[in-house]
């Protein structure tokens, strides 16, 4: 059984709070994949983590969706992936995503759902459901022993 918590933002600070916890508990090679539709707040919630990985300020984290991945130093290096535009999983071999994916930081994947059997088992997995104009309900979800200490730590 996979362990999951749902937490509900009321507000842009509690987003971004979450997430910033989110980056601050991020290692080396953990995998995050977001989804939700479009104007959820995926590239919010991205910022955010960015944040907690101490990207410096002087990086505005952006959406890729046309340059489709971004990468920012920080503790850790975060991969920024959105793969909104791709269309299946060879497109995503070729691009060599997959090195980024199992990299030396932490990928953030953005329309995860284009992975299709390339989605990593081990995984937090992080849906968000828009409810109103700034509040969100976060579904999070842990594949993977490490993906559950993250959400007893997010859960404190």
């Amino acid at each position: 059984m996979r362990q999951q918590v749902t937490i509900q933002s009321r507000s842009l600070a509690q987003t971004v709070s979450c997430g910033k916890k989110l980056g601050e508990l991020a290692q080396v090679g953990n995998i995050y994949t977001l989804a939700g539709d479009l104007g959820a707040g995926k590239t919010t919630l991205t910022q955010a983590i960015g944040r907690g990985l101490a990207v410096p300020e002087s990086y505005y984290i952006t959406s890729p969706t046309f340059s489709l991945l971004h990468e920012y130093p920080g503790r850790i290096p975060l991969y920024h992936m959105d793969l909104y535009r791709l269309t299946g999983e060879d497109e995503i071999e070729d691009l060599g995503f997959l090195d980024y994916l199992y990299g030396n930081g932490l990928a953030v994947v953005e329309w995860s759902d284009r992975l299709g059997n390339l989605v990593p088992e081990n995984r937090l997995h992080i849906e968000i459901l828009l409810v109103g104009e700034t509040e969100r309900t976060f579904i999070i979800t842990a594949h993977g022993p490490q993906y559950e200490k993250i959400l007893a730590a997010l859960n404190q």
